[in-house]
């Protein structure tokens, strides 16, 4: 990790095949040059001149940029306040990730429909996936969200196939089970994808159609519900934390009290004499 007062860099604790870019108020300006990943991110503060494919386009705070591998672009800042965060993504992972949206069939990858746009749906997006990707314990939250996002983008020029829902639910009540049977486990969406048929993709969203979650939001759910019996029943945070398998007691606490809305050991106090 190199971090100063104006500039961050990281490799994801979450997902070791993404790099993590920030810039604090920074002047800095870039000359043109090209990147091996995709890269995409967003702009906190300020205003600037952002070039791609010969051609100059506004941005300001709000805006999310994405930039396709090999892609010559430039960024030169308005004086003043400019602050950015960007995500750098090995492309041979995008480009399985695009196969299993689209089923593109051996190409190596798409490339992003668009340079850049302003929606706050993409802004927020990029907002909830930032973090995770610091956290070592979040890997299949910060998977899950990349995945979502990656979409989200890329299906503004491609065409997704419609999944067979009828099929769908039979493969994904198996996910549920492996869930329910083994909250202990810290699953990845690979295993889940082996256990359903089904691709990473195709398995978050109808999951989240037949549930109302996605796999990792579900399991969090029930290990919370089951947290709260065992809380209940006087068994102490860290244990509870450790047959749960959170990976600490504040990873334990910090997911119970956003969907409890207090603290485990507060929770525990209601239920002591």
């Amino acid at each position: 990790m190199h971090q100063d007062p104006t500039h961050f860099l990281t490799r994801s604790e979450a997902l070791p095949f993404v790099e993590l870019r920030a810039a604090n108020r920074s002047a800095a300006c870039y000359h043109t040059h090209s990147h091996d990943e995709f890269s995409f991110g967003v702009i906190d503060t300020g205003s600037a001149d952002y070039r791609n494919q010969q051609q100059v386009h506004r941005i300001q705070r709000g805006t999310t940029v994405t930039i396709n591998p090999g892609d010559a672009h430039s960024c030169n800042p308005d004086a003043g306040a400019w602050s950015y965060r960007m995500l750098f993504v090995d492309t041979a992972w995008v480009g399985e990730l695009q196969n299993e949206f689209f089923k593109t069939g051996g190409s190596d990858y798409l490339p992003f429909p668009t340079l850049y746009n302003q929606d706050s749906q993409s802004f927020a997006g990029f907002n909830q996936l930032y973090p995770l990707l610091l956290q070592a314990e979040e890997k299949l939250a910060a998977e899950t969200a990349l995945i979502n996002f990656l979409h989200a983008r890329f299906a503004r020029g491609y065409c997704a196939r419609r999944p067979d829902e009828k099929l769908d639910n039979f493969h994904i009540q198996r996910v549920r089970s492996l869930i329910m049977d083994q909250l202990e486990s810290n699953w990845s969406l690979d295993d889940f994808s082996a256990e359903s048929g089904l691709s990473r993709y195709h398995l978050i969203r109808s999951f989240k159609d037949h549930y109302g979650q996605t796999p990792h939001a579900y399991q969090l759910d029930q290990r919370i519900k089951k947290a709260r019996t065992l809380l209940q029943s006087g068994e102490t945070l860290a244990n509870t934390a450790q047959l749960l398998g959170f990976a600490d007691q504040s990873h334990f606490q910090r997911n119970f009290k956003k969907r409890v809305a207090i603290t485990p050991k507060q929770y525990q106090s209601f239920f002591q004499g």
